[in-house]
């Protein structure tokens, strides 16, 4: 049997994503700040960031930028990326955000797959952007180089849109059936996919966890996860954005500057992934700064150990909170809430439970051998009696609409009562608190990031010394992170290192893919269908 969120059901505006965060914006809220860039202290008000988004969308509808056409943004957290990326939206085009580590061969893929007519980017990245565009064919005067010269250099910058006076489009569109973003998931397994996310999507997912995780105007919020992806772009950004706080935005995670920011700017919450915890634990830096103005920090992205996060709570005395979520999932599907759990369960539920279902979502828990639905144990029962395993089911207004041009991909995924199978293995108690055990899918989490085996082995293969291999999650001791390890069968009288396999992987992948371990194997093992049988190599 199903079962529902135990919050109340929230009202999900019909709008498009600009107008549910700055439709009738009052005077008062425009002079507040919206954004603090940590390393310069520059500001931008919530007044220049809705005017900005709007001269973008007007520079790109006298481009011919609108509606079914896709913008890509490869840029690091920068108070420019929250007017740019809400100027694509609201010129009515769709936004695909490309990981901001990507090499060229990568971003060309993305470019291609997503049919991005424009894409924008920052001096740092241009030289693998102006590569991929190439690639690609996308025309030079189709790449934004934000901070570059400018026109005569071929490319426009943010002065020439910003400065184009043109007016933004009247655009209307279902916001149910209107893409706004696409990002790129693996999903499941395989290689990364097209992640249809509309308007209301967006617009559900800020609504659900908008009273379940507790920011407020008041809060200063740290912004170190990357906005280019779905946690960074939804819990962090469009949330933060929705409660007028104030996002202190970092363009990268580095530790001092992290700890400095929070002293400096009385910084009250916090969005992490586990590795994050780890320094936050143990670092003897911690000890150094004033960090008592923060009071909740949520960890997302991998899973966070208890013990951890009970470290940090009690190191930096606040609340510690966990979530679950993917790409698919617009990302929420899950969180313990700002009171720990206490108004549902009547005690602070486990860190190690991942909370309850968001408002308006069912979940079911579904045996994956059998296909039968699992029941909770009986009302009452108690946080310490979990029912049986079995795959996550996620159905609610913050389900993708689909994978990009992929209709089997998407079968696979979305069943026809409108259930994602999210690949995890869950458990639960008779409240519906879920506690992610296991996963079905094949997908390594390395510090947050998505790598997907299939694209390694692939990668692998191409090496003239290499006859097969196979990549699995393998746990790197003294962190306990979850790494790519290679299994490599060498071609017959061939010499190959471990140190060569890593080098050739470092140079043609984004570095949170790079295989971080190697062992060589006499064969890969399959199943009869030629399938590669990664548990039999996992803990090897």
């Amino acid at each position: 049997m199903s079962f529902a969120s135990p919050h109340p059901p929230v009202e999900i505006p019909n709008k498009s994503v600009f107008d549910a965060l700055f439709e009738g914006i009052t005077e008062a809220d425009r002079g507040k700040i919206a954004a603090i860039f940590a390393p310069t202290g520059e500001e931008l008000t919530y007044g220049e960031l809705i005017d900005r988004a709007e001269a973008i969308a007007g520079a790109l509808a006298a481009r011919g930028i609108g509606k079914g056409d896709v913008v890509a943004l490869l840029a690091p957290n920068h108070p420019a990326f929250l007017w740019t990326f809400h100027g694509i939206l609201r010129a009515g085009a769709t936004a695909t955000t490309i990981n901001a580590l990507f090499t060229p061969a990568e971003i060309a893929k993305q470019l291609t797959d997503s049919q991005a007519k424009m894409l924008i980017t920052v001096s740092p990245m241009a030289p693998q952007a102006l590569e991929a565009a190439k690639q690609v064919g996308i025309a030079d005067d189709a790449v934004v180089i934000l901070d570059g010269e400018g026109a005569a250099s071929g490319h426009p910058n943010a002065l020439d849109l910003l400065g184009a006076g043109a007016p933004a489009p009247d655009v209307t569109f279902d916001p149910a059936e209107h893409l706004a973003v696409l990002p790129y998931s693996s999903g499941t397994t395989g290689n990364p996919k097209g992640v249809m996310l509309t308007h209301r999507n967006l617009v559900a997912n800020v609504a659900q966890i908008d009273p379940i995780q507790g920011t407020t105007a008041d809060d200063k919020v740290m912004a170190i996860l990357p906005f280019f992806h779905i946690y960074g772009m939804t819990v962090l950004m469009n949330s933060s954005l929705l409660n007028r706080s104030t996002l202190v935005i970092m363009p990268k995670f580095d530790l001092v500057q992290f700890l400095e920011s929070i002293q400096n700017h009385r910084a009250t919450f916090a969005f992490i992934a586990p590795p994050v915890a780890v320094a936050l634990a143990k670092h003897p830096l911690i000890d150094q700064y004033d960090l008592s103005s923060l009071r909740t920090i949520v960890s997302g992205a991998a899973p966070l150990d208890q013990e951890l996060g009970q470290a940090v709570a009690k190191r930096l005395n606040i609340t510690m909170l966990q979530g679950f979520g993917m790409s698919e999932l617009s990302p929420v599907s899950h969180i313990i809430p700002a009171d720990g759990g206490v108004a549902i369960a009547g005690t602070v539920v486990p860190l190690s439970s991942s909370g309850w279902p968001i408002a308006n979502t069912e979940n079911k828990l579904v045996d994956p051998q059998t296909g039968d639905e699992i029941p909770l144990p009986p009302a009452g029962s108690g946080i310490d009696v979990l029912s049986e395993p079995g795959e996550l089911w996620v159905k609610g207004p913050n389900v993708m609409a689909g994978y990009l041009n992929n209709a089997e991909a998407t079968a696979e995924t979305l069943d026809a009562d409108g259930y994602l199978h999210t690949g995890d293995i869950a458990q639960a108690d008779s409240t519906g608190l879920v506690y992610i055990v296991d996963r079905l899918k094949e997908l390594i989490k390395y510090k947050g990031y998505q790598v997907p085996p299939a694209e390694l082995e692939a990668l692998l293969l191409t090496h003239p010394k290499i006859a097969d291999a196979a990549v699995v999650g393998a746990i790197e001791e003294g962190t306990g992170e979850e790494v790519p390890k290679a299994f490599v069968v060498a071609q017959p009288g061939s010499e190959l290192t471990a140190d060569e396999v890593m080098q050739f992987t470092a140079e043609r992948v984004a570095p949170h893919k790079k295989v971080r371990q190697v062992a060589f194997i006499e064969a890969v093992p399959k199943s009869a269908a030629g399938k590669i049988l990664r548990k039999e190599l996992r803990g090897k």
